[in-house]
């Protein structure tokens, strides 16, 4: 994958994010700086997940840890636990907003 490849398949990613979370009615706050897509909640909390453009991943801080996430067979996958990156998203943004998000 080259690097403008790479960047299309992240903006898809990312664009799903911000739709999932307009649509869902969570309350979660977005914010895209740089590489940097940061999620806020209620409690101050934060999810921030970045572009690793070097090595062609996503990565994914979150109270649950780090998570890096590599396209492979037309998904991104994480490096631990297999988990596919939005199921990720999903499962870490219901833990910080105490609730249920799904999209």
């Amino acid at each position: 994958m080259n690097t403008s490849q790479y960047h299309e398949l992240v903006d898809e990613q990312w664009m799903a994010i911000e739709d999932g979370i307009d649509e869902s009615g969570a309350d979660i706050d977005y914010e895209t700086n740089g590489n940097v897509l940061t999620l806020d909640f209620e409690d101050r909390s934060q999810i921030i997940i970045n572009r690793q453009e070097p090595m062609k991943e996503i990565w994914l801080a979150s109270r649950s840890g780090g998570f890096h996430f590599s396209y492979q067979e037309g998904q991104w996958l994480c490096s631990k636990s297999g988990m596919e990156f939005m199921d990720m998203v999903k499962q870490e943004c219901s833990k910080h907003a105490g609730e249920s998000v799904d999209w």
